[in-house]
């Protein structure tokens, strides 16, 4: 049976960046073959139909268009000694004349699917020894190794604790992702790893868990004439003549070199052709004009594959990141400290901060430094919101649902937001402009005993109460058991920071940069109320509003402030 390119609408060609079986597999109908990717997206080309891959017709990197060959399949026989129904091999005018004979006939299918059955079945009984390797990490470039749950010699079975990781972030447990024992490891506590990177060695007979392609890149197991063809392929393909006897010299020349003054110019040089780095060559050709390292990069594609908005999107960072550095450069006026030895008044206990700590330090110092603060208080009465929400509890409690004010706040906001849309926008960095954001994440300050996380709340103005009551559960809870994922921790445009009962009578909270604005609650108490003619008590909330005085001026502070305080003083606001 010929598997054929299926179609691809608007695409003239598409390129085959991985082939997900070998020559002998036994695949299934659904099973994907291949994967191809066109300018906008990648793609997995199923089998179509059951039976043993005899050939592939194509290579990794080729380019090809609708209705190419892909391979050919010996189709699994039905029971009837029929080829089975669910889809006809196609047959040449001679395999027609000759029905009983050739790749068609039931008895050689047959035969092959058993002789490919029983060594897979023998295969599944020997061990391999797999590379496990540090996962993607979103846009964290580093991240440190904080514990280690495997020895040496150590049995492990599916989701089993290997280590957990720490970002200036949060902290993030790697489970096994299959069993076996322990044969190597290649991490200690305290090492700072990258995605990619090696954690251990895990000798496993459960193969059919494991990656096909991450297998390939930790034990390559092409036969010399494949592993010329790649080779070949990309050195024609993907590098111009004359690249490799170049690539020492530069090399060694990146390594040593300062970075460029110019934003133009986006990162330093471009490293050795890696075999592990698993990207085509349409990707490699687009890194090597704009002088970008794959090494450094991680993979959004599937299974880890390098795409070119992989590319892309590395070399906007590394633009970010620089000017940036530019802006924190020019303010480094400051003078610094002088360095104490305390030890010489008295007893004292060195108390390192994590890494979570760390950066939080960092950020506060440079949104203290960077962005024109001013805090604007006010208090909001929120008496009837009060009884409002303890009439809930009962029907929060069936829903298994912690009912605190903090959702009722997020809400608020939400529909706050939308009035003044300046309040969910950034400064652009040229400081030109700025770019109001359409979409509403509101983000959580939430304490942890590594320090202070900013967990998101995606969508936040699409969600009714009892879903924002859920997602503020799961996401307080992640932090607390360093579960939060890297998409749990990006995307904010607007935060609030409860301090609850602990609260006092109130603060000034730093802008969240690239946000442009915080809420800041306080502690609710009774105070007496002049209502015209008399004094009553109440049940006010302080509240404390910074924003970047850059894109927000006083009126526009106290315009959010006093329809904020409308909507909590009566709930009922956020119907109209």
């Amino acid at each position: 049976m010929d598997v054929l390119i299926p179609n691809l609408g608007d695409i003239d060609e598409v390129e085959v960046t991985e082939l997900c079986v070998s020559v002998g597999d036994l695949v299934g109908e659904n099973d994907p073959i291949i994967v191809i990717e066109s300018d906008k997206a990648s793609m997995e080309v199923p089998a179509g139909v059951t039976g043993v891959l005899q050939s592939f017709a194509i290579r990794l990197g080729d380019t090809v268009g609708e209705g190419s060959l892909i391979a050919h399949i010996s189709v699994e026989a039905n029971g009837s000694g029929a080829v089975s129904d669910t889809q006809e091999p196609k047959l040449d005018q001679s395999q027609s004349d000759a029905p009983t004979s050739g790749i068609g006939a039931p008895d050689v299918v047959s035969d092959a699917v058993a002789s490919t059955a029983a060594e897979s079945s023998r295969s599944t009984n020997e061990k391999k020894d797999v590379d496990v390797l540090v996962p993607d990490l979103g846009d964290i470039d580093e991240v440190e190794v904080i514990e280690v749950g495997i020895e040496v010699g150590d049995s492990v079975s599916l989701g089993d604790l290997l280590l957990v990781l720490e970002s200036d972030k949060a902290s993030m447990e790697i489970p096994a992702e299959f069993g076996g024992e322990v044969v190597k490891l290649a991490v200690v506590v305290g090492d700072q790893v990258s995605a990619g990177s090696l954690i251990a060695v895990i000798s496993t007979a459960d193969t059919s868990s494991v990656s096909f392609v991450r297998e390939n890149m930790a034990n390559p197991d092409l036969s010399s004439k494949e592993t010329e063809s790649v080779g070949k392929e990309d050195k024609n393909e993907t590098f111009d003549g004359g690249f490799f006897s170049d690539l020492s010299t530069d090399a060694s020349t990146n390594k040593t070199a300062p970075p460029p003054a110019s934003v133009e110019t986006p990162v330093a040089g471009v490293s050795a052709i890696d075999k592990n780095i698993y990207a085509g060559p349409a990707v490699r050709r687009l890194a090597r004009e704009l002088g970008v390292d794959l090494a450094v990069i991680k993979g959004t594609g599937n299974r880890g594959r390098l795409t070119k908005d992989d590319v892309k999107v590395h070399v906007k960072t590394q633009l970010k990141q620089e000017a940036v550095g530019r802006g924190a450069s020019a303010a480094s006026g400051i003078p610094t400290p002088p360095e104490i030895d305390f030890s010489r008044f008295g007893e004292i206990e060195a108390m390192p901060l994590s890494r979570i700590q760390k950066q939080v330090a960092v950020n506060m110092h440079l949104s203290w430094l960077n962005v024109p603060h001013v805090t604007q208080h006010g208090k909001a009465d929120i008496t009837e919101l009060e009884t409002f929400r303890k009439g809930l509890k009962p029907e929060a409690v069936t829903r298994d649902l912690s009912l605190t004010l903090l959702a009722f706040l997020v809400k608020a906001c939400c529909h706050a937001l939308e009035v003044y849309p300046k309040f969910n926008s950034s400064l652009h960095s040229d400081g030109s402009q700025i770019i109001v954001k359409k979409y509403m994440n509101i983000g959580i300050a939430v304490d942890t005993p590594s320090g202070l996380v900013v967990p998101v709340i995606r969508d936040a103005n699409k969600m009714g109460i009892w879903q924002l009551c859920e997602s503020i559960g799961v996401l307080a809870e992640k932090a607390r058991n360093k579960k939060l994922a890297m998409d749990d921790l990006s995307g904010g445009t607007f935060t609030i920071s409860s301090l609850g009962a602990i609260g006092g009578t109130g603060f000034t909270p730093i802008v969240n940069t690239p946000e442009v604005a915080i809420l800041g609650v306080a502690s609710s108490a009774m105070d007496p109320v002049w209502d015209g003619a008399e004094f009553s008590p109440k049940l006010m909330l302080p509240l404390s509003l910074s924003y970047d005085h850059r894109v927000i001026n006083g009126v526009d502070g106290g315009q959010f402030m006093l329809l904020l305080t409308q909507i909590l003083g009566d709930i009922r606001r956020l119907a109209l």
